[in-house]
């Protein structure tokens, strides 16, 4: 009988800046040398740290932790962030992560109240991925909710994998507000699932962020399939710990989701059995998502 086999991805295990909040960005990097990650995410936003370009290389370089990808400031509160133009911000995004060595610029969909943006998004990225070799992951959203009432806030459309884009970021967190399958989703993405943002939820209409393994979502099982597939994007830990007590608490939370990774990324295959092909299961039908390779059959 043949020997099990434990096969663990290239995939980096990375902190996300926003992980640490209210703390800095200077913090996360502290973190995350302590705790052992691969390198952090930046969360661009309103800490003046996470603009600064030669602040964030001196962080990087001080504690030994390479930047691996660069979040576009997208949020609410980030409109003034880099510009209110909302191209300008992709571009100053875009010139940080080559500047700092990340691979990847995760951006959101537009609001659908940023209309001429919306209406030009996906060529307007794949304009931009075609000038570099940085990656633009376009991340999973949800429609927000209050009480029955349920708003589509995102265009073209909260669920990107009904657009053509290159390369994909799935959020297990937004999966769970947004109540649909995140394996299937994943497998809707196919191989042009570049990152992931790794996190918990139980379905509230709250985007809860929780460490992996304590809401419904299937990390776990995610984890897996990416330890037994191609995957060669980033892992990035995204999850809210604002209502840590005290510093160690938070750090605690945050080297058990590194921990909880790490565990499920190592995949057990008997023998020299074939591993599972993608993180989910494709649906039979294609989507714009699984109709070409993550080289782009749209671009030559």
């Amino acid at each position: 009988m043949a020997e099990p086999v434990v096969r663990i991805p290239d995939a980096k295990v990375a902190l996300s800046t926003a992980s640490v909040y209210p703390e800095s960005t200077a913090t996360a990097f502290e973190i995350a040398a302590r705790l052992g990650y691969d390198g952090v995410e930046v969360m661009v936003w309103t800490d003046p740290v996470s603009q600064d370009i030669e602040a964030l290389r001196r962080l990087s370089d001080y504690h030994g932790v390479p930047i691996l990808a660069v979040h576009a400031p997208c949020l609410l509160i980030t409109q003034r962030v880099w510009s209110t133009d909302p191209w300008v911000k992709l571009q100053r995004a875009r010139a940080a992560a080559e500047k700092l060595g990340a691979s990847t610029v995760v951006v959101h969909p537009p609001f659908r109240w940023q209309r001429q943006y919306a209406r030009d998004f996906v060529e307007g990225i794949w304009r931009m991925a075609d000038e570099t070799d940085v990656r633009f992951a376009v991340e999973n959203m949800y429609p927000w909710r209050y009480r029955d009432r349920e708003m589509l806030a995102y265009a073209p459309d909260w669920d990107v994998t009904k657009d053509d884009y290159r390369h994909f970021t799935l959020d297990l967190s937004h999966t769970a507000t947004a109540r649909n399958d995140a394996l299937e989703m994943a497998g809707r993405m196919g191989d042009r699932l570049g990152h992931v943002h790794l996190a918990d939820g139980n379905g509230s209409a709250k985007d809860e962020h929780l460490v992996p393994g304590r809401g419904s979502q299937p990390c776990a099982a995610l984890l897996e399939g990416l330890a037994g597939s191609a995957f060669d994007g980033h892992v990035v830990i995204e999850v809210n710990t604002r209502r840590a007590m005290s510093a160690a608490e938070r750090e605690a939370d945050l080297a058990e989701a590194l921990a909880f990774t790490r565990l499920h990324l190592a995949s057990s295959a008997a023998g020299t059995g074939s591993p599972p092909a993608s993180p989910g299961t494709p649906p039979s039908s294609a989507t714009p998502a699984t109709r070409s390779s993550s080289a782009g059959a749209r671009r030559p």
